[in-house]
């Protein structure tokens, strides 16, 4: 029905973009064609814009955000957003002029006001801009590709310009923000050409990229949408990981699935150039493998056993959790190995035991209600950040009101909740909102892919002082906050994980930021495996036989805390979720 992908076919314009749903394969997918190219003799710069980017796995070298030379490709340059570096160098741009000249009360003001996650879209989307508007980056690659965060985070990194050129434009009063955006005045002209670059379909073509699966297809067609309102409309789909070789139950089942879904494409996707990209046995983690990532049928294998025994399932972590009764459960881990689900099968299978939960996510994708809803006993929520903005203005501006300010302090206050900061701080307030509900349930958060998940973390200090500081008290929600996510007997995180090497590289990392936060992590849970599956086909048994070795150093990882849950053909969503636990 659809074409198996080829680079020849695509129009390779100067800047070229992959975006899509969490675990659709968008870095494997970039970093071929990356590799691929610069083989031709092309001059290619393959840039990340990921938070939790993985690039440094694939190529197996520390990379940073100037770009970095692969000695095994020749031609090809990768660099790595290194969003709190970015925010450092940033921040010291914007302070440094003035050391030496303020008194050091007003420089630790400064870097006061410098130092919440803001800070760190606004330093990422300096990079992004730099990159997509140099002259001479233009003059000497071919091509630049952009591996880009999941879906949420890239449309709203792409929408803030806009809303920055704006409030710079307008701001009379010098308000809070401006400590931020401080920056950003001089370089108007900047974010202005870059937004003219993404439109021009001339130099700018964006990449789709999904799986044969209902909700990453659901999800292209959004992200789709909302880029074209941006003005991005040359734009094409890949639909990776589709089972061509279908010879036993298991594999005949997966095939007609897939064709199921491809045949009910959603309606915003049906006029697009739709390219197919076989199921790889595979982990795409070197340069060997990208080589051959579009044209490779050969199937090699040997079959390999686990070191361990017995593994505990997804039940055994239910009962840890039950027993123990932790309060916050948080599912964490790299976009696309299942975190949505498994918070969603948690939260039902905890309220069958008699709990009262409240499950919610802070992914701006939120695609938690594509899985479950309320009619399974639980309370469900989403962080829906238009509507916590508004809420938080308004309070913000009744508290004025009561307490009869002046109306040049009102005009400074509204004109300080227009600026972008405030999303975040809004945000994060909603997220204190929410975990506060742990006194009386137990609530389980589906969390955004990790990066942006660790930045929201350990911003919690900064923002409790903006808030105090904008409101004129921080509440009780935000005070308690990190006591609660820092102890260990209320707060646990769940890792979720795939049993590949990217997403236990970033498991691992995870871990590591966890424990410098003081966050506790005790599970890891393997999700989608295909180990032990009743298959005779072949790409299926290769592909579990690749998983051993990751299970084996995720059960060492974990000191023995790893659940396993295998891989199933049916969509894991309502009744569904129950077959987690088999």
């Amino acid at each position: 029905m659809y074409k198996n992908f080829d680079i020849k076919d695509i129009n390779l314009t100067k800047y070229l973009f992959f975006t899509g749903k969490g675990g659709v394969g968008k870095t494997s997918i970039a970093c071929s064609i990356a590799v691929n190219l610069a083989d031709s003799g092309k001059k290619i710069m393959l840039v990340s814009t990921d938070p939790a980017s993985n690039l440094q796995d694939i190529f197996d070298i520390e990379l940073n955000n100037k770009g970095v030379k692969i000695k095994e490709v020749p031609n090809l340059t990768v660099a790595n957003f290194e969003p709190e570096a970015s925010a450092a160098e940033y921040r010291e741009s914007v302070i440094g002029p003035f050391r030496g000249k303020l008194p050091e009360a007003a420089i630790k003001n400064m870097e006061e006001q410098l130092s919440g996650s803001c800070t760190v879209e606004i330093a990422s989307f300096n990079e992004f801009a730099a990159f997509i508007t140099n002259k001479k980056a233009a003059e000497e690659y071919d091509h630049i590709i952009f591996d880009t965060a999941p879906t949420g985070h890239t449309l709203r990194m792409l929408e803030l310009p806009s809303a920055w050129s704006d409030f710079i434009s307008k701001s009379t009063h010098g308000a809070s923000c401006l400590g931020q955006l401080a920056g950003l005045q001089e370089k108007q002209e900047i974010y202005k050409k870059a937004v003219e670059n993404l439109a021009d379909g001339e130099m700018t073509t964006l990449a789709l990229v999904s799986r044969p699966e209902n909700s990453a297809l659901n999800e292209a067609e959004r992200a789709s949408k909302e880029l074209q309102d941006l003005g991005i409309k040359n734009q094409f789909l890949i639909i990776n990981g589709v089972l061509k070789e279908h010879d036993d139950e298991i594999s005949n089942v997966i095939f007609e699935k897939q064709n199921r879904v491809m045949n009910n494409m959603p309606e915003g996707l049906k006029d697009f150039d739709t390219y197919v990209i076989p199921l790889r046995p595979y982990n795409i983690a070197s340069v060997d493998n990208l080589r051959k990532f579009f044209n490779d049928g050969e199937i090699n294998y040997v079959e390999k056993k686990l070191d361990v025994e017995n593994i505990s399932t997804l039940e055994d972590v239910i009962d840890d959790l039950h027993e123990s009764n932790k309060r916050v459960i948080f599912t964490m881990g790299k976009g696309g190995v299942g975190k949505t689900t498994i918070a969603a099968a948690i939260a039902v299978e905890l309220a069958k035991r008699g709990k009262k939960v409240h499950l919610t996510t802070t992914d701006p994708a939120a695609h938690i209600g594509y899985v479950v809803d309320e009619s399974y006993g639980i309370t469900m929520s989403n962080i829906d950040e238009k509507e916590v903005l508004a809420k938080y203005r308004e309070e913000v501006l009744t508290k004025a009101r009561e307490a009869n300010v002046s109306q040049d302090d009102m005009d400074y206050i509204e004109e300080d909740l227009r600026s972008p900061c405030t999303q975040e701080i809004a945000v994060f307030r909603a997220f204190a909102e929410i975990v506060d509900r742990s006194d009386d349930e137990i609530v389980v958060i589906d969390t955004a892919p990790t990066g942006h998940t660790i930045l929201l973390l350990e911003s919690t200090e900064s923002y409790n002082r903006e808030i105090a500081r904008t409101q004129g008290d921080t509440p009780e929600s935000v005070k308690k906050l990190l006591p609660k996510l820092k102890d260990d007997k209320f707060t646990e995180v769940l890792i979720v994980t795939l049993p590949e090497a990217t997403p236990f590289y970033e498991a691992k990392r995870l871990q590591e930021d966890l424990e410098r936060a003081d966050i506790f992590s005790k599970w890891w849970i393997i999700n989608s495996s295909y180990y032990n599956i009743d298959t005779t086909n072949k790409i299926l048994k290769a592909k579990a036989a690749n998983e051993v070795e990751w299970i084996n150093k995720i059960y060492d990882v974990s000191e023995g805390n790893a659940a396993l849950i295998k891989w199933f053909p049916d969509e894991l969503k309502g009744e569904n979720l129950c077959k987690l636990f088999r």
